[in-house]
């Protein structure tokens, strides 16, 4: 197909796609003649794979590029390939684990813990685990430290979360597919286990505090 038609299917500007081209995301097409390329299902496959990691990812370009370059990788395994892709869709919590005072040095400390005591596979350096340990820090200097009480419980949901969510990526054969599933199961399955847990919050509430509604 032209860069024409490629656009129309996909939704990505003319300008965009040849963006990309540049910046080496998007293979450059098959030259037809000096001034016609033409393209085929995998440049639009790559560039729906794009269009997810950064809009609904928010990766950045630079971001986007390693990613696609562990794709590219054949002899990457796939847990390390999704590792590189869910890495990078980690947000930033709070001070990112710089500060060195005694809530965050007990808190790195609790989620040393809780990562040995669950036999988590888990690489130091790991950003989810910086974010965890930046949260319960943040929580205990308002003075609610003993939330991180409520750790195992949290963790128990979030390993029958993470069956789930591999079940569903494991759909996808091919790697492209694979990565893709864990961009939008990831950002878009954050957003509704948030919305499910806030509906379980207030039928816990009208349960819980049942006795006070009806005085």
């Amino acid at each position: 197909m032209r860069i024409g038609e490629l656009s129309r299917r996909t939704g990505v500007p003319v300008p965009t796609i040849k963006y990309y081209v540049r910046e080496g995301l998007l293979p450059p097409g098959e030259l037809s003649s000096p001034n016609q390329a033409s393209y085929d299902d995998g440049h639009e496959r790559r560039l729906r794979l794009i269009r997810a990691l950064l809009e609904v990812g928010g990766l950045s370009v630079a971001a986007i590029g390693d990613v696609l370059v562990a794709i590219d990788d054949k002899e990457r395994p796939v847990h390390k390939l999704l590792g590189a892709a869910a890495q990078r869709l980690v947000p930033a919590y709070g001070d990112g684990g710089s500060h060195d005072d005694a809530e965050a040095v007990l808190a790195r400390e609790r989620v040393a813990r809780l990562i040995e005591a669950r036999g988590w596979c888990i690489q130091p350096g790991n950003k989810a685990a910086d974010a965890l340990a930046a949260a319960l820090a943040s929580l205990a200097r308002v003075g609610h430290g003993s939330f991180a009480e409520l750790l195992d419980d949290y963790a128990d949901a979030a390993e029958r979360v993470a069956r789930v969510d591999l079940e569903y990526t494991a759909r996808h054969a091919d790697r492209e597919g694979l990565v893709e599933a864990v961009v939008v199961g990831t950002v878009v399955g954050d957003a509704v286990f948030a919305a499910l847990r806030r509906m379980a919050q207030v039928d816990a509430s009208s349960r819980l505090f049942a006795e006070e509604r009806q005085e």
